[in-house]
C-alpha cells in the first residue's frame, strides 16, 4: 500500500502557485535528506495475481546476477582487466541491485561508487572507440537502480538521482577522459532519463490505485451508513404512528374518566385534564416531527399514511409472495395472541423483507415460515432451499439484513442470518413480547 505521505503528494493540486524562498529552501532540504537516508523501504508485491506475488523480487533477483556476469565479461573480454577488480565491481553491481529490493538509497550510492570503480580498474585499458566512464552493459546495469528508486521515491527525489548520476558522468569525462575514448554521457542520459521517467509514471499510477481503492472504500462505507439512517427513519415513521395511537387512546380515556366515577372530585378531575392536556400536547409534537419525516419523500411507501401491518396481515403477504411464484409453507407454534404494537410490526417487516430476499436471490427455491408464540419470546424463522435457476441482477443496495437487524435491536432481540449445508439460506430472529427480567427485579427494588 502507498504511505501516506506518497498519497498526500499524489492528491496535490497540478496547478500550483510558485513556492516562496523560505519553501523552496525546505524543499531543498527535504531532497537532501531523502538523498541521504538509511531508511527501509521494502519493494512492495504484486497485488494481482497472488500467485505471482514474488515476480517482482524474482526478476531483481535475476537482473543482479545477470549484471553481475555481464560486468564480469565485459571488462575482462573488452577491457583486459582480470583479478581483484573484476571481482569486486562484478559482486557489488550485483550486490547494489540486491540492496536496492530493500534500501534504494543506499543501494544507489553503491551503485555509483561501484561505476566509479568499474572507470577507475578500466581507465588504462580503453581502446580505440570503446567507452567511458560506462561500459555498455554498466549503463543498463544503473538503470535498474535509478528505476527502483523512482518506484519509490516523490519526483522531486527522482529527479536529483537522475540528474546527480548524469552529472557524475558528465564531471568524470570532462577530467578524466581517456584519448581515443568514446562518450557515453548521451547514452547515460537517454537511459536514466529514460527509467526515471518509467518508475514515475509507474508509481503514480500504483498510487492513483491505492487511492481508488481507498475511495471505493469509503463510498461503501457511506453506501452502508446513509442505507442504515434510511432504515433508521422508515422504522421512526412507523413507530410514531403506533406512540400516536397510544397517545390518541390515552387522551379519550382521560378525558372519559370523569364520567365513569360518581361524584369524582376535584382534584381527580385536575389531574385527570392535566394527563389529557399532556397526552393531547404531546401527540401534536409526534405529528409535527412525523410530518418533517414523511415530507423528505411524501410519495416513499415507506412512509404510509395507513395503520401499520400486523402478523395478522401475514396471510396476505404470504399469498402474495405465492402469486410471484414461490413456494412458501407456513407453520405457527403455540397460542396465537395480539402482541404489542411495535413486536407486531417488527415481526412483519422482518418476514416481509426475508420474504423479498428469496424472491430475489433464490428464485425458484420452497420457503418455509415458522412462527413460535412463548410465554415471553416471539421466535421467527424463515429458511428456503437452494434456488432452482440463477437470480437475475439485484438493482437494491443489498442492506436488507442490516434493517432487519436494527428492527431486532431496537427491542431488544436478536436476529442471525447465513447460508445453510443444503445450499439455502436462513433466517431466525427472536423478540422479547414481555418486560424484561431486569425491568421486573428494578420494579421490585423500587
Amino acid at each position: 500500500m502507498p504511505r501516506l505521505a506518497d498519497v498526500t503528494e499524489q492528491r496535490a493540486p497540478l496547478a500550483e502557485a510558485p513556492p516562496s524562498a523560505a519553501e523552496g529552501r525546505a524543499q531543498g532540504r527535504q531532497v537532501v535528506r531523502a538523498l541521504f537516508t538509511l531508511r527501509s523501504d521494502p519493494l512492495p508485491r504484486m497485488s494481482r495475481p497472488r500467485w505471482l506475488a514474488w515476480l517482482p523480487h524474482v526478476l531483481v533477483a535475476y537482473l543482479a546476477a545477470f549484471f553481475a556476469f555481464l560486468n564480469a565479461e565485459q571488462i575482462g573480454d573488452h577491457y583486459n582487466v582480470y583479478g581483484g577488480p573484476l571481482v569486486a565491481t562484478s559482486a557489488l553491481t550485483g550486490v547494489s541491485i540486491l540492496l536496492a529490493m530493500f534500501r534504494p538509497i543506499p543501494a544507489w550510492w553503491l551503485g555509483l561508487l561501484t561505476a566509479g570503480l568499474t572507470a577507475w580498474s578500466i581507465h588504462g585499458h580503453v581502446g580505440q572507440g570503446q567507452t567511458w566512464p560506462w561500459t555498455p552493459g554498466g549503463i543498463f546495469a544503473f538503470a535498474p537502480l535509478v528505476l527502483l528508486v523512482a518506484l519509490r521515491v516523490p519526483p522531486r527525489v527522482t529527479i536529483a538521482v537522475v540528474g546527480i548520476s548524469i552529472a557524475c558522468t558528465a564531471l568524470a569525462e570532462g577530467l578524466f577522459k581517456p584519448e581515443h575514448s568514446q562518450s557515453s554521457s548521451i547514452g547515460a542520459a537517454l537511459v536514466f532519463g529514460f527509467v526515471g521517467l518509467l518508475g514515475y509514471a509507474l508509481r503514480a499510477l500504483r498510487l492513483a490505485r491505492g487511492e481508488l481503492v481507498e475511495q471505493e472504500t469509503l463510498t461503501e462505507e457511506e453506501r452502508a451508513r446513509r442505507t442504515l439512517l434510511e432504515e433508521r427513519s422508515r422504522i421512526a415513521r412507523e413507530l410514531h404512528d403506533v406512540v400516536a395511537h397510544h397517545m390518541s387512546v390515552i387522551s379519550i380515556q382521560a378525558q372519559v374518566a370523569p364520567h365513569l366515577v360518581e361524584n369524582p372530585s376535584e382534584e381527580l378531575k385536575e389531574n385527570l385534564a392535566g394527563i389529557r392536556e399532556n397526552a393531547l400536547e404531546a401527540l401534536t409534537e409526534l405529528r409535527r416531527v412525523l410530518g418533517v419525516l414523511r415530507s423528505e419523500d411524501p410519495d416513499d411507501p415507506a412512509a404510509p399514511h395507513h395503520p401499520q401491518p400486523t402478523l395478522a396481515e401475514l396471510d396476505g403477504l404470504v399469498d402474495n409472495v405465492r402469486g410471484a411464484g414461490l413456494e412458501v409453507t407456513t407453520e405457527i407454534a403455540g397460542i396465537r395472541r395480539p402482541l404489542t404494537p411495535g413486536v407486531e410490526l417488527t415481526a412483519y417487516r422482518i418476514v416481509q423483507e426475508a420474504l423479498s430476499n428469496c424472491l430475489r436471490h433464490a428464485p425458484g427455491s420452497r420457503v418455509e415460515v415458522g412462527i413460535a408464540y412463548g410465554p415471553r419470546e416471539l421466535h421467527l424463522c424463515i429458511a428456503n432451499t437452494a434456488p432452482t435457476r440463477p437470480a437475475p441482477p439485484s438493482q437494491g443496495a443489498g442492506h436488507g439484513l442490516l434493517g432487519m437487524r436494527e428492527r431486532a435491536g431496537m427491542l431488544g432481540g436478536e436476529l442471525a442470518a447465513g447460508p445453510r449445508p443444503d445450499g439455502g439460506y436462513e433466517v431466525s430472529a427472536v423478540l422479547p413480547t414481555g418486560p424484561s427480567p431486569g425491568a421486573d427485579t428494578r420494579k421490585k427494588d423500587a
